[in-house]
């Protein structure tokens, strides 16, 4: 323990490495008490930043998931199901709730949807008889495209099917 750091702090340190939500419990009860001096900063300053990127690595998820099954719905016309349809409807939901609710992660939309695509030709590979080879190396679609809840690469949604595209 050097002069900078409390007796408490490292109890507190050391809590964060045996029991995490021990921890985080304590840690929040010192905060609401504003007892600084216990808190156990570098731990904490740490785990605020790991929050911050699992939001960008949930966005990033959910953009990989949207991307495959566009890209099935638009290399495997014949084989379009509703299943499909949903994933793509509740994905886009979910990326637009996760973009209210931080919407400073919209800068990041452009990289990220680099970074999802090869998630997306990773899933569209696994649950498809396509390979690599199939797919365009970079992604064919805009952000925009992707997030627009009409967009559907290739042939529209047949009107003779029972599925809904809404918001």
């Amino acid at each position: 323990m050097d002069a900078t750091t409390s007796p408490s702090s490292q109890i507190t340190s050391n809590l964060y490495e045996e029991d995490f939500y021990a921890w985080t419990q304590e840690q929040a009860k010192l905060l609401r008490s504003r007892v600084w001096d216990s808190l156990d900063i570098e731990n904490l300053a740490e785990e605020i930043e790991s929050l911050g990127k699992q939001v960008r690595q949930e966005l990033r998820n959910r953009l990989g998931i949207l991307l495959g099954h566009l890209l099935k719905w638009e290399f495997q016309p014949n084989k379009r199901s509703k299943s499909w349809f949903i994933t793509m409807r509740g994905q886009r939901r979910e990326i637009r709730d996760l973009l209210d609710e931080n919407p400073s992660l919209k800068p990041y939309l452009p990289e990220a949807l680099q970074k999802a695509y090869k998630a997306g030709i990773d899933l569209a590979v696994r649950e498809t008889s396509l390979t690599d080879e199939n797919f365009p190396d970079e992604c064919p679609y805009a952000i925009e495209q992707v997030l627009d809840a009409t967009f559907f690469p290739g042939q529209p949604v047949e009107s003779g099917h029972n599925w809904v595209v809404d918001n």
